[in-house]
């Protein structure tokens, strides 16, 4: 393949860090600054992510070097006399083959495919020099002086088709002093941008984890079923149908328990049992609800496949709502 370089370097344990961390691949296309203070964030011991490997499309990009003396593998591959689907095809597979779970763009100068864009989305960051939605795209310094902001910055964003159009996760605000330069507002802002990148990522990371996001996850699944109504029961959130019976429960350690979890109704405790002795690290007994044969889907773990979850919300639905209802989604199942 033209101009491919692989170099792998000693890979960093994560003993240190006490487990599982998520696994980011960085891109850059130049001195890596951000990519150089993402890797040193990631060997703070409570970090939640690693670097497994740094990618480049420029062989001479100064953050590769960087990386490799680090212990961090590369992957090089120049784009010139390649199209640009068939040079995100490669890049693709060597970041797949990293075992990446994220990729953190890092200064990478290139525009990516849409369907690689696809392929990440969700999953891929993207650190830019303005506080967006202002100065998309380039100069981005040079506008904020023309303009007589009084403040410049930095964001980091999720990664769509749309040039620097994702929603953005954090930013940091930098004031513009009288005398500044492109070049002094530009070196003020690339400081903000090291300390926002690792905290946004780790937050990122993090997110499946974090009660608050667990919460709204489930209460948006379990509210686009038809007359569903968000109402409290013993103090937990929970959902019903519209003035009537529950059909699912969110309980945030409860009782002293570890989990996290959605409860959701089975068909008696026998099948409750018959999970939990399945599946353990997915099912459990709640406190309480466990009697009358509701079960816990643990959440607060890793690997959580949310149709599993969306699936048992609207069997657990099934079995509570009128017929009537139930009419209605086995008619849109079957459109």
């Amino acid at each position: 393949m033209i101009g491919m370089r692989v170099r792998h370097g000693k890979r960093r344990t994560l003993s240190e860090a006490g487990g599982s961390r998520a696994k980011v691949a960085v891109l850059i296309s130049g001195s890596g600054t951000n990519m150089a203070a993402l890797l040193y964030a990631s060997q703070r011991g409570d970090c939640p992510f690693e670097i497994v490997l740094v990618a480049s499309n420029k062989a001479d990009a100064g953050g590769l070097k960087l990386a490799a003396a680090e212990g961090v593998p590369t992957f090089v591959l120049s784009h010139k006399g390649m199209t640009r689907e068939t040079h995100d095809m490669e890049m693709d597979a060597a970041i797949r083959k990293s075992g990446a779970d994220y990729i953190a763009l890092a200064g990478y100068m290139r525009i990516l495919s849409p369907a690689f864009v696809s392929r990440w989305e969700g999953r891929m960051l993207n650190i830019h020099p303005s506080l967006l939605p202002k100065y998309k795209g380039l100069h981005t310094h040079e506008q904020a002086l023309e303009n007589g902001d009084s403040h410049a910055g930095c964001s980091v964003h999720l990664v769509t088709a749309e040039l620097d159009d994702g929603p953005v996760l954090g930013q940091s605000k930098v004031a513009v002093l009288p005398e500044d330069t492109t070049e002094t507002l530009a070196a003020r802002v690339l400081i903000a941008e090291h300390q926002l990148y690792s905290r946004c990522l780790a937050d990122f990371v993090t997110r499946e984890q974090s009660p608050e996001w667990l919460l709204a996850k489930v209460g948006a699944l379990a509210m686009a079923l038809p007359e569903a109504e968000a109402r409290a029961s013993h103090g937990s959130p929970g959902w019903r149908i519209a003035g009537g019976k529950y059909f699912a429960h969110f309980l945030q350690r409860h009782h002293g328990e570890t989990q996290i979890a959605v409860l959701v109704k089975t068909s008696g405790v026998d099948e409750l049992a018959a999970l939990i002795e399945q599946d353990p690290q997915t099912y459990y007994k709640p406190a309480y609800y466990g009697a009358s044969g509701w079960v816990g889907i643990v959440l607060n773990r890793d690997g959580v496949e949310w149709d599993h979850v969306t699936h048992w919300l609207q069997r657990s639905w099934r079995a509570v709502a009128p017929k009537k209802l139930t009419r209605l989604l086995n008619a849109a199942d079957d459109f």
